[in-house]
């Protein structure tokens, strides 16, 4: 008896079966672009269809972000995805996350033929990879002399290290012509021995960018005696000069500012710090020097005989007050001395007693001094003298 189903399980049952089928979940499609939509979601909506069959479509947003193909109806393509189910519409559709001109398939077998190769000759080994000058004084550019790629490096240079110099080796970047032009122009440069090599030009698809695989110049980019940096297509490009290159950067411009990685406002700031410890390196050496001649000065004063004359000056002035402290001590006992003499010989002299009344009497004839009454006669001229002067007298009676 058939199974009955609901719509919705019929469907999951299906979705089931197709998302479970490793085979249907990475596939590449090829067919003609039609009804191409790009809604304000970002999302991409088309259908791929050949002479007898059509295949819904759609890209999301992330993917769609990351594409460098320029889309339009009736582009021959091939697009890689997954098959699913839209529940909703009941179809199936494949699911893509990228797309590419036909033909990239064929291209995309030999770029991954050439690596291989070129890897299990050592040639992308990350030891081959040599450290890019930070300061360079010559810079030489490999790219097309007309395209933007080359404007857009030079301003960038122009901007962040405007002292540098540019020598442009032109090549044709495109094209059967490009990959001897190349070469050539590499070796130009490695003759002319400027300090980094940029290999470069703008976004393109796989056969655009075909000749930065070509084995003859990855092999010359190998072979350069000069550091190179890469910078061939858009950010999602690779070739393989990118893995073979010192460095690889996502654009041109990118490539010029990896090659100035020291810009010019780094070395004005790198001047300006130069400038300022130079001063500060000045100003100590000023202040050490200073320090130093004072310290010299000092003892120079030590040493000086004009220290020692102002030292033996002090000390005459300290002896000079010593001897006259000692003699004023002196003369001042002297002193005392001479006035405790002076009192004592006050003490002893006769006019200091007659002072006090006492009187010396002599003979008015011979001077002879009376000093008992027996002495004296009645009658007798004497002389008394006292303390202010003498006057005579004669004794009346004794």
């Amino acid at each position: 008896m058939p199974l009955t189903f609901t719509v919705s399980k019929l469907t999951f049952l299906i979705r089931k079966l197709l998302e479970e089928n490793e085979a249907l979940q990475d596939v590449w499609v090829q067919g003609e672009l039609s009804n191409l939509s790009r809604p304000a979601s970002g999302h991409v909506y088309f259908t791929l269809k050949d002479s007898s069959a059509a295949l819904k479509c759609v890209m999301w947003k992330t993917s769609a972000a990351r594409l460098t193909l320029s889309l339009r109806d009736g582009m021959e393509v091939e697009v890689h995805g997954r098959i699913g189910i839209y529940e909703p519409a009941g179809q199936y559709q494949l699911y893509a996350d990228q797309i590419r001109p036909v033909g990239e398939g064929a291209l995309y077998q030999e770029f991954m033929r050439l690596k291989a190769m070129l890897e299990a000759e050592g040639l992308f080994d990350p030891q081959r990879k040599r450290p890019v000058p930070e300061f360079p004084k010559k810079i030489g550019i490999v790219t097309s002399a007309t395209g933007a790629a080359l404007r857009d490096m030079l301003n960038t240079l122009r901007r962040r290290l405007p002292l540098v110099e540019v020598i442009l080796a032109a090549s044709p970047v495109q094209g059967t012509e490009a990959p001897p032009a190349l070469v050539k122009a590499i070796q130009s440069l490695n003759r002319q021995r400027p300090d980094i090599i940029i290999i470069a030009r703008g976004g393109g698809s796989m056969e655009d960018l075909w000749a930065f695989n070509d084995e003859r110049v990855v092999r010359a980019v190998a072979a350069s005696q000069v550091p190179v940096i890469s910078g061939v297509g858009h950010e999602t490009d690779f070739t393989l000069c990118d893995f073979v290159a010192d460095l690889r950067a996502p654009t041109p411009t990118a490539a010029a500012e990896l090659a100035t990685q020291i810009t010019l406002l780094d070395l004005q700031a790198e001047v300006q710090n130069y400038q300022n410890r130079l001063v500060t390196s000045i100003l100590n050496l000023i202040a050490e020097q200073k320090n130093m001649l004072s310290s010299l000065t000092t003892e120079l004063r030590y040493l000086s005989p004009e220290r020692r004359i102002q030292s033996e000056r002090q000390r005459l002035d300290e002896l000079a007050r010593r001897v006259y402290s000692s003699l004023l001590h002196r003369v001042q006992l002297q002193s005392a001395h001479v006035a405790g003499m002076r009192n004592r010989l006050d003490a002893l002299n006769p006019l200091a007693v007659l002072s006090r009344g006492y009187a010396v009497v002599t003979q008015k004839s011979d001077g002879r001094v009376i000093s008992r009454v027996a002495q004296a006669k009645n009658g007798q001229s004497i002389q008394v003298r006292v303390s202010d002067g003498r006057f005579d007298a004669t004794v009346d009676e004794k």
